[in-house]
């Protein structure tokens, strides 16, 4: 069975006609696929059992055949066949099953509170907190938050309506759902690359340490629609910013110009890469392979970790800002912007230019170090 076939049945899953959401097909009842004890009679020995019992053989001689007791089969076809009916066994089976099902009822309408909270688009945990405020000396008037979620996401919920000032939401949920989304374990997530990667822990200095010039922290601008992109280097120790233009944001396309734009460093200036783990990254072995640096991974939260990339990507906003395509600027007004910020004091640098220092870099054989 493919992946996507069994989180459609794990989860359900929409319909669509003409590009138009027309309804959901609910996942799959738990009880009725799950094993269960050899205790109870399986689907096989049901359709054994109304075969035989078709054939005329009684109550002993089918319970001998199944090798279960007599009074195991009598209970089955007493309980689970319908009355004046000849014994079907797939209803059976529906039936048992329906049965074996715990139902818990759910105490969610306290004096029609959850349902005007909601409607005002309360959270569940904002109205589990406030009914505990405001009925503090009732625990019978106390619901847990989780209460309130599962009585939006049961089916046919009288909770699912749109609000007065949001009639374009129809959940009362600010994620919009109708229907709990599976959380997937750590163990089971499919890795971003294929090829293993180097962690940001692995790095042999911390994030704050720039005493060591060369090292580099990347990143990209992503234009509208994701259909162009900005690829950003910034050098650690001096915040040289490199800047590269992109019709696409793919890993063959960022791997290309960043061989283009690096090579003309000399090996001193060319060390480790720090990157977030965007799938534009997937190529990171062949740059590492032909520029001699190697590329660690920052983690997904933290942002800190690459903190001068991303205060350079912020002054970059200014000229780009989101929400506007980037096909629209040459790599002329590219260069042109990252000169000027290049050129631009910086108070961390003591109101000198990352160019002067940079250059300065270039021009020494010995790379000595700066002062932050």
């Amino acid at each position: 069975m493919s992946r996507s076939g069994g989180t459609n049945w794990t989860r359900g899953y929409k319909t669509y006609r003409n590009g138009v959401e027309v309804g959901f097909v609910p996942p799959l009842d738990r009880l009725a696929v799950r094993a269960v004890s050899s205790r109870y009679l399986s689907q096989d020995e049901r359709i054994e059992i109304a075969d035989l019992g078709q054939s005329g053989l009684s109550l002993w001689a089918i319970a001998t055949r199944l090798g279960r007791g007599p009074s195991k089969i009598s209970r089955e076809l007493r309980c689970n066949a319908a009355s004046g009916r000849r014994y079907q066994p797939f209803d059976a089976r529906r039936r048992a099953t329906a049965r074996r099902g715990r139902h818990h009822g759910r105490r969610v309408d306290i004096s029609g509170v959850v349902n005007e909270l909601l409607g005002q688009r309360w959270s569940p945990q904002q109205i589990s907190r406030h009914l505990r405020l405001r009925f503090a000396e009732d625990p019978s008037m106390w619901l847990c938050h989780e209460s309130i979620y599962q009585a939006v996401y049961q089916p046919n919920s009288r909770f699912l309506r749109p609000s007065r000032l949001a009639p374009h939401q129809r959940s009362p949920l600010r994620t919009g759902r109708d229907h709990r989304r599976a959380h997937q374990c750590q163990q089971r997530r499919r890795p971003r690359f294929q090829q293993p990667l180097l962690n940001i822990h692995d790095r042999p200095f911390s994030a704050v340490d720039r005493s060591e010039a060369g090292h580099w922290e990347g990143d990209l601008i992503i234009g509208n629609n994701h259909l162009s992109a900005i690829g950003t280097l910034v050098e650690r120790q001096t915040r040289m910013l490199r800047s590269v233009h992109l019709r696409r944001s793919d890993s063959d396309s960022l791997h290309a110009v960043l061989l283009a734009r690096m090579r003309d460093l000399p090996p001193g200036l060319m060390r480790p890469i720090t990157s977030d783990q965007g799938s534009e990254m997937a190529r990171h072995l062949a740059s590492t392979d032909k520029l001699g640096a190697l590329v660690y991974f920052c983690e997904s939260r933290p942002p800190w970790q690459r903190g001068s990339n991303e205060s350079t990507n912020g002054l970059l906003r200014d000229y780009f800002p989101k929400g506007v395509t980037l096909m629209n600027h040459p790599p002329e007004h590219l260069s042109a912007v990252e000169s000027e910020l290049n050129h631009r004091p910086c108070m961390v640098l003591q109101d000198r230019c990352p160019a002067d220092l940079f250059g300065a870099l270039l021009d020494s054989h010995s790379l000595p170090v700066l002062r932050r």
